[in-house]
């Protein structure tokens, strides 16, 4: 995959510095955010790393997730030394539809997919748009990527295949990220605080260490298990474009990156 223009990485800095700036407020003042297990990010490689984590709040779960790829508390420098190669699954719902705000914010490095279960507050079920799959892919060959399996910040919400198919067919460095308290301190959006003096942390784990061969449920009920939302199970038969997903490709060489 080609660099980002000059542009686009400026663009990209523009908006982690400013959101990082903007949330320290809620993130070291109002609130205390603790990063634990950093030490996992030492010698990942440079691409092909997918940070699985549970979901708590629209927009703040990401600013807090690198804000701890970058120092080991909140810090309204956070997103100056926020590493470019990162991205992350967003809703195309939720940061197209909703205003300038999730649009600016979505520039900071957002993969937005349709999702293929619901459509505002209704239940669906419709086809994946090959489009998003190949969106995924370029980014998790281009850098690291994260993503929230539940796919919604409702509690208590089951797994979606999806991830399990991408880990299934790309085999990257599995990073699970267990966040805690955001539901608490915040609305769902992550911009109101409800809770002040909210005990806020975001815990890296090690790779988890997947069984060669390891099916789509199995895969999904270990990343469950990792992100410590194991008693929800999965949520849906997997769609046939997924299932031609989970099909391996050829491995690719990865080279360590810098000590974040």
């Amino acid at each position: 995959m080609p660099l980002p223009s000059l542009g686009a990485r400026l663009l990209k800095r523009f908006v982690l510095s400013a959101c990082g700036a903007g949330t320290f407020w809620h993130l070291g003042v109002r609130n205390r955010l603790t990063i634990e297990g950093r030490e996992h990010l030492r010698g990942l490689p440079e691409r092909n790393v997918l940070f699985v984590a549970n979901h708590q709040t629209w927009f703040l779960d990401v600013i807090a997730i690198y804000n701890g790829l970058t120092r080991a508390r909140a810090s309204p420098l956070s997103g100056v030394r926020a590493p470019l190669h990162v991205s992350f699954i967003a809703a195309r719902e939720t940061m197209e539809r909703r205003g300038l705000l999730p649009r600016f914010f979505a520039a900071g490095g957002a993969v937005c997919v349709q999702r293929t279960w619901r459509e505002g507050e209704q239940e669906i079920s419709r086809a994946v748009d090959p489009d998003d799959l190949s969106a995924i892919e370029r980014a998790l060959q281009s850098g690291w990527l994260f993503t929230f399996p539940q796919g919604t910040t409702r509690p208590n919400a089951p797994g979606r295949r999806g991830t399990a198919h991408l880990i299934c067919a790309q085999r990257p460095c599995v990073i699970p990220v267990v966040l805690s308290g955001f539901r608490e301190a915040f609305d769902k959006t992550g911009l109101r605080v409800q809770r002040p003096g909210a005990r806020l942390s975001v815990r890296f784990k090690a790779p988890l260490r997947l069984e060669a061969g390891a099916g789509v449920d199995e895969v999904l009920a270990q990343v469950m298990d990792a992100i410590e939302e194991s008693g929800h199970g999965a949520s849906e038969q997997s769609p046939p474009a997924l299932r031609r997903l989970a099909e391996p490709g050829p491995q690719r060489p990865a080279r360590a990156a810098s000590h974040p």
